[in-house]
């Protein structure tokens, strides 16, 4: 073996053993998890009904192993925190307008249901208060409306048309660049805080809302007593309806019942495993919860947890009553709205000027921020070292006589 072979078999060698230790280097070293997730200030984004979703993990790519971003975006935030307060598991993600199909089918076997926003797919839900998804991949391109909620950028009539329209009304939101902080425009947030007829949601439980569409059951059965009638009614989980969509929440649903005209004095939940919980009257409320409404003589609307068994106390005896069925949205809202945080890297930083606003709800998608210690010195390291080696490689190829660098010969 000659000199120059020699060198050439420890370039190599060289090569295979750089480029077998700087990714994992690069993952390790890259990101670090979001302090705050496992905080009480989470807990209480979690308790006010916000959500966590997916953004993208740093050293991951979306396009070349979707399932990947998938478990590793979702595991992230399931060993640190709920994803909601109706339910443990991540459900909302986002995805690149550069994904197949057959990408997106990836991405929600690992049960990341809803994409957004605007992935460029052609089944679509909520593009436009008309757009009405119908199944379960209409949800893998979850539209914009209503524009940002950043100020300048947003505008608050923009909201208020896109809320006037009706369908779920989607903005778009992201609070910090780099370490500039993005001011968000007050007089959006306190038209939708204080003013907007609208169901104020997320992702994940919208799209559990929705599920119910497709397979429910409910059992009812009216008793007469001496002065009053009782309507009992449950909606059930049952297995098959499980099945349907394993991933979704047991979110409140609220049912329509025609009471005939009589109106209701009482509601109560009997089968808690504690004592019979009243529930209260929630006409106009904005937030998820168990409750109920209804204007004289009209409708009764009665939004309950499946499992939840419900005893309803008509003012006055009659036989007659109704299970329309559900509401589009929750409360008989006509309109949904949800704020979607893109980037979310710094739930503190992120979410302290919201504090103020107790009905604003946000999907959070997450993903972990920069190591403090991180500096740009190991993807260069990739690239002059492969580079070095290369040139290297060459150069000694050219002294043997071979390769591309080699002069002719004669």
């Amino acid at each position: 073996m000659t000199k120059g072979t020699r060198l050439l078999t420890i370039l190599v060698l060289c090569t295979i053993i750089s480029l077998t230790w700087i990714p994992p280097a690069l993952a390790e070293l890259e990101w670090e998890s979001d302090g705050w997730l496992t905080t009480s200030l989470a807990t209480d984004r979690l308790e006010n009904g916000d959500e966590f979703g997916c953004y993208q993990m740093l050293h991951l790519s979306w396009k070349l192993d979707p399932g990947a971003m998938a478990i590793e975006c979702r595991d992230y935030i399931e060993n640190n925190i709920n994803a909601s307060k109706w339910g443990h598991n991540v459900m909302s993600t986002y995805t690149p307008s550069s994904l197949s199909m057959t990408q997106h089918e990836i991405i929600a076997k690992q049960g990341l249901v809803v994409h957004g926003d605007e992935t460029g797919l052609e089944e679509s839900a909520w593009h436009d208060s008309q757009d009405v998804p119908i199944d379960i991949w209409d949800w893998y391109n979850l539209g914009r409306r209503g524009g940002s909620l950043e100020q300048i950028v947003g505008s608050v009539d923009t909201v208020k048309n896109a809320v006037e329209e009706g369908g779920l009304v989607n903005l778009y939101w992201i609070g910090r660049v780099d370490d500039a902080s993005i001011r968000y425009d007050r007089d959006i947030a306190n038209y939708l805080n204080d003013d907007a007829d609208a169901w104020l949601t997320t992702w994940g439980e919208s799209w559990s809302y929705w599920t119910v569409d497709r397979c429910y059951e409910f059992v009812d059965e009216l008793i007469q007593q001496e002065n009053e009638t009782i309507l009992y009614f449950e909606s059930l989980q049952t297995e098959s309806c499980n099945s349907v969509a394993p991933e979704a929440w047991n979110v409140p649903i609220t049912w329509k019942i025609d009471t005939d005209g009589i109106d209701i004095s009482e509601i109560r939940i009997i089968n808690t495993g504690l004592e019979d919980t009243n529930l209260s009257n929630i006409a106009g409320s904005k937030n998820s919860v168990e409750g109920w409404f209804q204007v004289s003589g009209e409708y009764l609307h009665l939004s309950v947890l499946n499992g939840h068994r419900v005893e309803i106390h008509f003012s006055e005896q009659t036989n007659e009553y109704d299970i329309i069925g559900r509401s589009q949205f929750w409360n008989n809202h006509s309109t949904a709205v949800t704020i979607a945080s893109h980037h979310t890297s710094d739930l503190f930083l992120w979410s302290k000027g919201f504090t103020d606003y107790s009905s604003i709800k946000f999907t959070w998608l997450l993903e972990p921020r920069l190591s403090d210690g991180y500096t740009a010195w190991l993807p260069i390291a990739v690239i002059a070292i492969t580079s070095s080696t290369i040139l290297g490689m060459l150069y000694l190829l050219k002294r043997e006589g071979i390769g591309p660098l080699a002069g002719k010969k004669s």
